[in-house]
């Protein structure tokens, strides 16, 4: 097992312990923060050359998934944290320099182009509300999407898709709005941040179409996307495994009316094989299309459309198949799992509420399908 991975595990007692501050705190508590920080999670994505760990894809969801394991929130917000990290390999290497040698260093922020960029000489005057900033405010710096403006109107890439980049900002420039009021993933804090008429340089710009990263390693040949949703997979794979195993240790000590445990059920042992066999299958296609897209990785600059496509479904097919199999076994746990103290309704609660990330959406089902099939898809939807 990787030392990063045995690093996560090793923190188990401590996440568990933070939930009730997450809960109150509705964000992840800084000390914890920190701890993630000094066991170097975020820097999983980032460049070696800047100080990151630039790991394996599969050593990135095998970590996320021991911290899901542990917490869904806490998971997910490493989750944005490590795959922002990516960035480190696209930016210039002043910005770079100026930004990840920092020890401090936590990144977050949100992928939407919900923010407006005025071109201004040698950069952007930049104004936006992103909502779902997850981590956002354990960050140091934080970057949101945006629109380019020039000349009063929106710059296009095609008639249809407008030029849109990722701008970079320290925390100190942005508002927090409290707008995260949740029952899933409430220790995410992933509420709104706001910028006003922030002057961004270029250099503190990426973008996610046009640009190509300056770093050529096999992890960098992976899409950002891809990397999101695996890293999504990941946190919906631990958070399910961690409610198998909850449901397991409940069945083995509730009793029924007649008596009898509930693991002692004919219905219960038949319902709970199948859901442990559904979550193990998802989990086998998630790792054999990560292994397939980095052994793609380690010898060209990308990997195919349609690698990306089947690594986009495998991602979308966890998350969804995960919250199947924890509503099967908060289902099979019977009234006590309807109290928000039970720990099924907590892993019930994260998994749905995964299941609304874009990346991990319905939508991806006829956008992956559309790949699969030969019909023409941009390489910058996946």
């Amino acid at each position: 097992m990787s030392d990063v991975v045995s690093r996560a595990r090793v923190l188990e007692a401590e996440i568990v312990a933070a939930r009730p501050e997450m809960d109150r705190l509705r964000r992840l508590p800084d000390g914890l923060a920190a701890l993630f920080r000094d066991a170097e999670f975020y820097r999983l994505c980032m460049p070696r050359v800047h100080g990151g760990l630039e790991a394996e894809p599969r050593v990135v969801v095998e970590t996320i998934e021991a911290l899901a394991e542990a917490d869904a929130s806490a998971a997910w917000c490493v989750t944005v944290s490590a795959t922002t990290g990516a960035f480190g390999a696209y930016l210039e290497p002043t910005t770079t320099s100026a930004i990840f040698t920092d020890p401090a260093l936590i990144f977050a922020g949100v992928y939407a182009p919900m923010g407006k960029a005025v071109v201004e000489g040698d950069g952007y005057r930049v104004t936006g509300q992103w909502k779902w900033n997850s981590g956002g405010q354990n960050a140091t710096w934080l970057c949101g999407g945006c629109v380019i403006y020039d000349n009063g109107a929106p710059l296009m890439l095609t008639d249809k898709i407008p030029d849109h980049r990722m701008m970079l900002f320290p925390a100190s420039d942005v508002t927090f709005i409290d707008t995260w009021h949740t029952s899933g993933l409430r220790g995410t804090g992933s509420g709104d941040m706001i910028v006003r008429d922030l002057f961004v340089p270029r250099s503190h710009s990426v973008s996610l179409i046009a640009d190509k990263p300056r770093i050529k390693a096999p992890l960098y040949a992976f899409p950002i996307f891809g990397l999101l949703a695996i890293g999504i997979a990941a946190v919906a794979s631990g958070n399910a495994r961690a409610a198998l195993k909850e449901f397991a240790a409940l069945a083995s000590t509730k009793r029924t009316p007649t008596g009898r445990t509930l693991n002692d059920r004919g219905t219960i042992q038949s319902a709970y094989a199948e859901a442990y066999a559904r979550l193990g299958a998802a989990r086998a296609f998630l790792f054999a299309e990560i292994d397939a897209a980095w052994i793609q990785a380690k010898t060209n600059p990308s990997i195919t459309l349609e690698q990306r496509a089947s690594l986009r479904l495998a991602a979308t097919h966890m998350t969804r198949t995960a919250a199947d199999v924890v509503r099967t076994v908060q289902d099979l746990a019977g009234g006590v799992s309807v109290f928000v103290a039970d720990p099924l309704h907590r892993r019930l609660a994260d998994a749905q509420t995964m299941t609304a990330h874009i990346m991990t959406a319905p939508a991806t089902y006829e956008l992956t399908g559309r790949a699969l099939l030969g019909v023409p898809v941009s390489s910058a939807e996946l």
